[in-house]
């Protein structure tokens, strides 16, 4: 494999990797979005799939992300008469956004960056000698 290859997977796995730290920040933001009125319901929990690319030019295998989705899981209920989104009943529906899973997956993802980031500077310090041996 030759060391440009090692920083295009390492690229790929970064990318992919803030886009998973960016829909845990979006969720840990949106805990709280309950609906403005009766009825309307509350922030939906988002979600990213990945997927292996083939980079055909190169020939490498690499990690994309496949899609955005959402959380189709049920949404909290809880009582408060006075909120302007009660129902009848006085129930209250929340996101089903627990902050715990968000920052657990926002921590693995920050963890996976840095992993991929280390692999592109040891690349370079790999190239960087090279070039110190020939000189």
């Amino acid at each position: 494999m030759k060391l440009e290859d090692s920083v295009a997977i390492a690229s790929a796995g970064m990318k992919t990797q803030g886009v998973r730290i960016r829909v845990a920040a979006e969720n840990l933001a949106n805990a709280s979005s309950t609906g403005t009125h009766a009825g309307e319901e509350p922030y939906r929990r988002k979600t990213v799939s990945f997927a292996e690319r083939l980079d055909r030019e190169r020939q490498l295998r690499l990690v994309d992300v496949k899609r955005y989705g959402v959380d189709n899981s049920a949404f909290e209920r809880r009582f408060d008469p006075t909120h302007p989104a009660a129902d009848g009943a006085g129930y209250v529906l929340w996101p089903n956004v627990n902050p715990l899973v968000e920052l657990m997956d926002m921590r693995e993802a920050q963890r996976s960056y840095e992993a991929n980031l280390n692999a592109i500077t040891l690349t370079r310090n790999l190239v960087r000698q090279t070039l110190d041996l020939l000189r």
